[in-house]
């Protein structure tokens, strides 16, 4: 199967307070720890929402401010067009990102449990999608993960949600340890 990677950083880090994505953590910024994980697992890597050097950048569809899904449905519609199966996706803010993430979800859709946005969807999804997002009030992951019938999948391990300053020095002191 052939897989697009897609790290979805299109977020307007309110309560980060400065670009999340480029934030250090244990010496490389957050964005770079997501690439170094998604790219051994993927035939093409982007990132969504914002650019980044040695990235191809995407642009939200249908436009910007549709928050994580018009990431994804970005991701999905260029993920198709260059022939790819399926999308790999995650956020930039969350970590670690397993290393073998595509194969412990299997076939998608399929989500890691409590982190909506880190999955894997067939591209197939990409204009049920569209109409989704033209046809829905509910613009959340999670009415959309219901809609595709997506899997949850339960880890053995934490994940780390980096949404504020407190949460990446909280990161910081773990890598330590």
């Amino acid at each position: 199967m052939t897989m697009l990677g897609a790290i979805i950083a299109g977020g307007a880090a309110r309560r980060f307070g400065r670009d999340k994505g480029a934030a250090l953590l244990g010496g490389a910024a957050l964005v770079d720890h997501v690439v170094a994980a998604l790219g051994s697992q993927v035939d093409e890597l982007v990132i969504v929402g914002r650019s980044w050097p040695g990235l191809t950048m995407l642009a939200d569809r249908p436009h910007a401010g549709e928050g994580p899904l018009g990431g994804l449905n970005a991701a999905l519609h260029h993920g198709r067009a260059a022939g790819h199966e399926a999308v790999l996706c995650a956020g930039c803010d969350t970590l670690p990102v397993p290393p073998d993430l595509a194969t412990r979800l299997g076939p998608g859709p399929a989500v890691v449990e409590n982190h909506w946005l880190m999955g894997i969807w067939p591209t197939v999804l990409a204009d049920d999608l569209d109409r989704w997002l033209s046809d829905q009030a509910d613009r959340s992951i999670r009415g959309w993960m219901r809609r595709a019938e997506a899997r949850r999948m339960a880890f053995d391990r934490d994940f780390i949600n980096i949404n504020t300053p407190d949460a990446l020095a909280e990161a910081e002191r773990n890598l330590r340890t």
